[in-house]
């Protein structure tokens, strides 16, 4: 990037293959198009070169290798945890992350069951019952959840891609099957 580039925040020509693969691979993620993965795979080694480092592209794409141990599965994942706050519910999902939009609230853990998703940090318990959730948004390694009046009743941000791709994936799945009370 050219120092009056980086001054207006553009990149030079050289920057542009891997903006596009980024974009492919939010486009991948977003429609879960797992057989994408091969692709992706062989466009990100020319962008491999030395002095370059694409540790963020090979995290990119263990979260989309994660999305399609999800879509290949029968059932959803069960993680075995004795956190309280779970209270019997099966788990099917925790992960380090943070709540950005609190100063206060540095870190602690997201975990979901079959009833909510509950944000575990501090001194502080959120829990968010699937039935409320209207939509489930990512945007890099942040993932929204909205409710039904529209205003949003959390944003994680999660220490990895891999994590927030697969909290997006599960997360989709289960304010679905709640509101349609399948669980």
């Amino acid at each position: 990037m050219s120092v009056f580039g980086w001054l207006r925040g553009r990149r030079s020509g050289s920057g542009r293959p891997r903006d596009e693969w980024r974009r492919a691979w939010e486009q991948a993620v977003e429609v879960e198009d797992v057989s994408q993965l091969g692709p992706l795979k062989e466009r990100l080694e020319p962008l491999n070169a030395p002095g370059d480092d694409v540790e963020v592209e090979l995290e990119m794409l263990d979260g989309l290798e994660q999305l399609k141990g999800l879509l290949d599965a029968t059932s959803l994942p069960v993680v075995e945890t004795q956190h309280r706050v779970v209270a019997g519910d099966v788990c099917h999902f925790t992960a380090p992350a943070s709540l950005p939009d609190d100063p206060g609230q540095a870190s602690g853990r997201v975990l979901f069951t079959g009833t909510k998703s509950i944000f575990v940090g501090g001194a502080l318990t959120q829990p968010i019952p699937w039935h409320s959730v209207r939509y489930v948004g990512r945007s890099g390694r942040d993932v929204s959840l909205g409710r039904h009046d529209e205003t949003v009743a959390a944003h994680f941000r999660f220490n990895t891609y891999g994590d927030a791709v697969v909290a997006t994936y599960l997360a989709r799945r289960l304010s679905v099957l709640r509101s349609k009370r399948v669980l």
